[in-house]
């Protein structure tokens, strides 16, 4: 239980930053260099680097070093994990939201009560103002 919570926590500090999701949504079409995925982004390669090894350490990358080139893939498998941890919370607030549609359906079916205008209930209508 403990060792799936550090991977949740890792995939949750990973998915974190604009720039790691952006790489991820990349990920999904094909294959990537660690050039390609800087590319688009105003961000250096070695900046670009480090996020995959955030990435990695989550278990959503896999690099893999060709000579000089680094391709980096996208290992889906955490996420999985990631996602039923969010499920859990799920029947929460569908109960929650069903309790608010039934409260709000009750209040339509009320009749409406009869309106009091406040500012007349706290003075006395028979005194004169000029008595004060």
């Amino acid at each position: 239980m403990v060792e799936s919570l550090v991977v949740v926590d890792e995939v949750f500090h990973a998915l974190s930053h604009p720039t790691r999701r952006d790489m991820l949504a990349r990920l999904r079409h094909s294959d990537l260099t660690i050039g390609q995925l800087a590319e688009p982004l105003t961000v250096s390669l070695a900046a670009a680097s480090k996020h995959v090894a955030v990435l990695e350490r989550a278990g959503l990358v896999q690099r893999t070093v060709h000579g000089r080139t680094h391709v980096c893939r996208l290992v889906p498998g955490p996420l999985a994990s990631a996602a039923a941890w969010l499920e859990t919370y799920e029947t929460y607030w569908n109960e929650r939201l069903d309790a608010l549609e039934q409260a709000l359906l009750d209040a339509d079916d009320k009749p409406d009560a009869p309106q009091t205008d406040d500012r007349d209930t706290d003075r006395d209508t028979d005194r004169d103002p000029q008595e004060d």
